[in-house]
């Protein structure tokens, strides 16, 4: 098991198809290890060339209306009327801080995500 740092695509490459060749090895055996150690690799390299950004704020609070069965009316207790609610979904009202801040604690949506800027509806 020779494993070097993967700075090139090429080497993503090659260590993929390694990983891919693996991936069915049993546990505690050296290739177990050679796996672990080159998905550590891999997940390095991709967070520098392959980063994720953070989703808009109004993504953020509509995926966690999905996930948690909740309707677009359960956020009048976080963002006000459902006017408001409404147009703020509709990104043509910014959310404040006071709304930031209630959708922080009662939904848990991170914070760093939600005082991001956002392009509002003309």
């Amino acid at each position: 098991m020779k494993i070097k740092p993967v700075r090139t695509e090429k080497e993503y490459q090659r260590a993929l198809k390694r990983i891919n060749e693996v991936m069915d090895c049993d546990k505690g055996t050296p290739e177990w290890d050679e796996l672990d150690i080159l998905v550590t690799l891999l997940e390095a390299y991709e967070s520098i060339e392959y980063p994720i950004g953070l989703p808009d704020p109004i993504s953020a609070i509509e995926y966690e209306l999905d996930c948690r069965g909740l309707r677009v009316r359960d956020l009048t207790s976080c963002i006000g009327s459902f006017s408001t609610v409404v147009a703020v979904l509709e990104k043509r009202e910014p959310l404040t801080l006071e709304m930031i801040r209630r959708l922080h604690d009662n939904l848990d949506i991170s914070a760093d995500i939600l005082i991001q800027r956002y392009d509002l509806v003309s």
